[in-house]
């Protein structure tokens, strides 16, 4: 048995998303690390570490957002760092879709439109799914290829798309994303 931290990536980190994962995250016996997330991360990887760490349960959210920075940005420097922790499991990430198009993009595991449905296609800002299969636009997706992650989930903006991922319906996009990490993750 593994003494290591679970962790599920979050690649957004606006007020919306903090706001759903504050939420979700106690639901699920977590923790969320809301208090380092921001839009774009300004947090060091080492303090992300530190608190991963120190988290009281698990799965431990982080939350990276590079804030449309064209290539590794802060976001993605924590998630490359995260993963080479020897203390650290990353069991899975949701790639969060956004409007760059075609200027960074991932692979992923499936997506989740924005009424629930599994799809092979990537999804947009909306959660509208797109003619891309097997990928998925977002501005802080690009290091996700790089890793070896047992699931990568799709979705459009977190606690948006079109007011259907909204806490006050329950957040149930992001939900599902998270329960089919805890379902499927952690198995390479």
């Amino acid at each position: 048995m593994s003494n290591r931290k679970q962790v599920i990536v979050i690649t957004d980190g606006d007020e919306y998303a903090r706001k759903t994962l504050d939420y979700l995250a106690p639901k699920f016996g977590g923790t969320c690390l809301s208090h380092l997330s921001d839009n774009p991360t300004k947090a060091s990887s080492q303090e992300v570490i530190k608190a991963v760490k120190s988290a009281p349960s698990e799965p431990v959210f982080v939350l990276v957002d590079d804030a449309g920075w064209h290539g590794v940005g802060a976001g993605e420097h924590i998630l490359i760092d995260l993963d080479k922790d020897p203390d650290i499991d990353i069991i899975g990430a949701i790639a969060v879709a956004s409007h760059t198009k075609n200027l960074e993009w991932t692979r992923f595991t499936f997506a989740i439109d924005n009424e629930g449905n599994l799809t092979a296609n990537g999804v947009d800002k909306e959660g509208i799914p797109v003619a891309d299969v097997g990928r998925v636009n977002g501005d802080t997706v690009y290091a996700l290829d790089q890793l070896n992650l047992p699931i990568v989930v799709a979705i459009g903006d977190i606690g948006k798309m079109y007011g259907r991922d909204a806490v006050e319906n329950g957040s149930p996009i992001t939900r599902q994303a998270i329960e089919m990490i805890l379902e499927r993750g952690g198995k390479k």
